[in-house]
């Protein structure tokens, strides 16, 4: 491991908006009053990378608390420095395996999940590592209130292309799809947000493939 990446392993152990592997457990159910110290709706960004997505969420929407979950802390750094030198006081993040998310969220906890550029893990054998494969999906339903959304920002058509499928075998509810977003009527400010990836992607002339899907 890289000196950088040892100098932001032992920062983020300091931070006061992150929390790691079991540290997060005991909040359980307790996210918005035992962690942000207010009754506010929780957003999730899974797979959050740099945290961009997450810090930029936070200062559109003050009125709710978001938090970023990722596994690698070197990456987390970013967002969370940025948030703390910024005093974006409703985002932090939470290092810990996503398959392990029903161990930090209560039922019903969660009120809207995005899921940002994730890996979109092609090959056939690694289907179960998707975030959007129907092992997540239901983890999902385990923490999302009734109506929550989830949504799917990916420039892989794949990736797009399968949680569309995967969506139409559960019976879920599909708000908004689209396989270019930048090319379609949804592309608001939020969606408009664009991560150290998709500016990258875009350069390369990628479409971006968007989805907006619940389970009612």
């Amino acid at each position: 491991m890289g000196k950088d990446k040892l100098r932001r392993f032992a920062e983020i152990d300091t931070f006061s908006n992150v929390l790691q592997l079991d540290a997060g457990k005991e909040l359980k159910g307790q996210w918005a009053n035992g962690f942000f110290k207010n009754d506010n709706l929780v957003v999730l960004e899974l797979a959050c990378g740099k945290g961009e997505y997450s810090v930029n969420l936070a200062r559109m929407f003050p009125q709710k608390n978001f938090i970023g979950i990722d596994y690698k802390g070197n990456r987390i750094w970013r967002g969370a420095k940025t948030a703390l030198e910024e005093n974006v006081n409703n985002v932090a993040f939470l290092r810990i395996q996503i398959e392990n998310i029903l161990d930090y969220f209560a039922p019903g906890e969660v009120d809207e999940i995005w899921i940002t550029f994730p890996d979109p893990q092609p090959q056939l054998s690694r289907e179960k590592k998707r975030l959007t494969s129907p092992r997540f999906l239901e983890k999902y339903m385990g923490i999302l209130k009734p109506g929550g959304f989830i949504n799917l920002k990916t420039d892989n058509d794949g990736l797009h292309a399968y949680t569309a499928e995967k969506i139409g075998e559960l019976d879920m509810r599909v708000h908004v799809k689209t396989e270019d977003l930048y090319h379609s009527p949804y592309a608001d400010e939020v969606l408009s947000i664009k991560t150290y990836y998709e500016k990258k992607y875009l350069t390369d002339n990628k479409n971006i493939n968007y989805l907006r899907f619940s389970f009612e």
